[in-house]
């Protein structure tokens, strides 16, 4: 396999790394997380200038063309800024379930409005007592002469808050975990009977409940096939954790540069901590574990549109563990070889901590997905 870039694709990561050098220091980082959405809207405008809000969108809807190799480009440039923007929730989740499910109409009206940067979307799927199960829904949707009527809570929406319209899963028919009957529905994310919690959750980024109070939508607002929701619902959940996978790639790598240069300048007993052979072996390890993670995020990414259900699933729950493992030794290695400044607020290594902590148990932790591989080969 040919993992060589090409020349777009060589200067897409030169456009986001410099961008991200120019605009995304630590410093500048706290200042946005004080806006008022715990982002930055000039920012997501110079997203919008360089085809990172339309880059997984055909060019016919405004968008760059590109795949989920470029989305992992991005993604890893993301990690390693630490980036709080509602990429993910806008571009990876809701973008995906338009480009997978959408109409030639709901794609025309919506994408290129995601490309310019005037429309921010959310996916709401997830609900309080389902934990990692996809199937687990309890919102209900009821047609309704010529719409539906949804009711139901959906918890920790990624950027719910800010959206402008919100991805929601409901159901049609069938029982509270019956893989048919699920339907998703474009939703008005002001739209009378929606309310949203906002919040800030433990790395930093938004997220919201939302609760749905006779909320009714169109028979138009329909995204996809009517009961068939949940093959669109793992197809966006496997885009999200390749695209994840390969920000966490990139927050490894942050840390492993602070920790690198930490050992050179830190001093014990007369001398820098990086000259002990302990230290040394601990850094090399992490090193390695890094490239381990970064091999697991390319499979995810391989496999993002590989056609067969079975084996890209296996292999998306492979990459889930790996990246989750990887991001989990790093991190704490990270803090620990840094002491007590180390989880300190105003020290970067403890924020990369807790984003690679949240993202081993986003759509699922790695104990999960082991269970899940485990099971297919019984």
């Amino acid at each position: 396999m040919d993992f060589d870039l090409s020349d777009e694709q060589r200067l897409l990561t030169d456009s986001v790394t410099r961008l991200m050098a120019d605009q995304y220091s630590f410093a500048a980082r706290k200042d946005y997380l004080k806006q008022e959405h715990g982002w930055s809207p000039s920012l997501w405008s110079q997203f919008a200038e360089l085809g990172l809000l339309g880059l997984p969108f055909a060019e016919e809807y405004g968008g760059f063309g590109g795949g989920p190799v470029e989305t992992m480009l991005v993604m890893e440039q993301f990690g390693h800024a630490l980036v709080v923007e509602p990429y993910v929730a806008t571009v990876v989740l809701a973008g995906s379930a338009i480009r997978l499910a959408g109409n030639a109409e709901q794609k025309q009206a919506l994408l290129p409005r995601i490309a310019e940067g005037k429309l921010k979307l959310a996916f709401a799927h997830g609900e309080r007592q389902a934990r990692y199960d996809l199937t687990d829904v309890m919102t209900t949707a009821t047609h309704n002469g010529d719409g539906w009527v949804l009711d139901g809570a959906k918890a920790l929406v990624t950027h719910g808050d800010c959206a402008d319209k919100l991805v929601v899963s409901a159901r049609t028919a069938g029982e509270r975990d019956a893989a048919a009957g699920i339907t998703l529905f474009l939703v008005d994310a002001n739209a009378p009977g929606v309310a949203r919690r906002g919040y800030a959750v433990r790395d930093e980024q938004r997220a919201a409940d939302v609760a749905l109070s006779n909320v009714r939508v169109a028979d138009a607002d329909v995204l996809g096939e009517v009961g068939d929701g949940l093959v669109v619902i793992e197809r966006v959940v496997e885009t999200g954790i390749a695209a994840t996978a390969a920000e966490s790639v990139g927050a490894m790598a942050a840390m492993n540069d602070l920790t690198l240069e930490y050992s050179r300048t830190r001093e014990q007993f007369g001398k820098p901590i990086g000259s002990y052979q302990v230290v040394q072996h601990r850094l090399a390890d992490m090193f390695m574990a890094m490239e381990q993670g970064r091999s697991m995020a390319m499979l995810a990414t391989m496999s993002v549109n590989e056609a067969d259900p079975i084996e890209r699933a296996r292999n998306i729950a492979m990459a889930k563990v790996g990246v989750g493992q990887a991001g989990r030794y790093v991190s704490q290695s990270a803090v620990q070889m840094h002491g007590g400044i180390g989880m300190t607020e105003e020290y970067a290594v403890g924020h990369y901590f807790r984003r690679c902590m949240v993202i081993e148990r986003l759509f699922g932790d790695p104990a999960y997905y082991l269970a899940k591989l485990a099971a297919a080969v019984e």
